[in-house]
């Protein structure tokens, strides 16, 4: 959609929302433990913008597969519908907490076969900050789109393939560190690490105003970390994975992974899918188990 690939600034969205080819824009506001993102939604939003739910659009009900299991298409397709997006139709993504929830909502978009698919850099907060106007209460209904899910546009890890992928390749936590070393676990029943996985906090992609970093200092945090690009003629990079508690700032992960030039899978089911088997192996500690 831009120059940035799958960043798109506030001023680049407020000149296609001022043009003919309007993008569909979707708030995904949403936050552990709350406030509600509707409500966060119809006090304020992006004109145009229409709220998406992750625990209801961009998830399937929580179980054995995790807290946010991948959707099934037809809930997915539904949920796409409704906002208006058709299979030609740009979308761009928001959110307020630094494009985590936001990244969630691109790569189910990439991975169900709509490649023309942004995230507003900053999120709402820029936004507002940027001194763009801002809509409250609910939008006009949209005119139903024609997006057809079409699943496998974007590598993804079961729980065997995220442990084989930490012995043999690279395979990124991206919570916090406190919680990959087993110091605190707010939220899944077993605190901890996949064994063979490295810490890699989401949280330090990013500038202090919530922004993506530039994808120099990306890949070059990443080759610390192992992770490098592909080299053209000269062999290939370790495969690269990355997951999270519920496989959403994973997501994230895999956003700034892709500005750096890397391709990485996404384990989906996380550490919350991981933990629901209790024969699953825990690591702890500061070393990769």
């Amino acid at each position: 959609m831009t120059a940035s690939g799958p960043l798109i600034d506030t001023a680049a969205l407020a000149g296609l929302l001022a043009g003919a080819d309007r993008p569909v824009l979707l708030d995904v506001r949403w936050r552990l433990g709350g406030p509600p993102g509707a409500a966060s939604y119809r006090a304020g939003h992006v004109p145009g913008a229409t709220f998406t739910d992750l625990d209801t659009d961009l998830a399937d009900p929580p179980g054995a597969a995790g807290r946010h299991p991948l959707p099934a298409a037809a809930r997915f397709q539904a949920a796409m519908r409704r906002a208006g997006v058709s299979a030609g139709t740009a979308v761009v993504v928001y959110d307020d907490v630094a494009g985590t929830v936001a990244a969630r909502a691109w790569w189910l978009l990439r991975y169900f076969g709509h490649r023309r698919a942004s995230i507003l850099d900053g999120g709402f907060p820029a936004w507002v900050a940027a001194g763009k106007p801002v809509g409250t209460g609910e939008p006009p209904a949209a005119a139903a789109g024609d997006f057809t899910a079409v699943p496998g546009g974007m590598p993804v890890l079961d729980a065997a393939a995220a442990a084989v992928l930490a012995r043999s390749g690279v395979l990124l936590d991206a919570r916090a560190a406190d919680r990959y070393r087993g110091e605190s676990e707010p939220v899944d029943r077993v605190a901890g690490h996949i064994p063979g996985a490295l810490s890699a906090p989401a949280a330090d992609n990013l500038t202090a105003d919530g922004r993506l970093l530039p994808a120099s200092q990306l890949r070059a945090r990443f080759a610390r970390l192992g992770a490098c690009a592909p080299a053209a003629g000269n062999g290939h990079a370790p495969a690269v994975g990355a997951y999270c508690g519920s496989g959403v700032t994973a997501a994230h992960e895999v956003l700034a992974l892709e500005l750096a030039g890397i391709p990485a899978a996404l384990y989906v089911g996380s550490w919350s899918g991981w933990v629901a088997d209790p024969g699953r192996p825990v690591a702890t500690g500061p070393d990769r188990g």
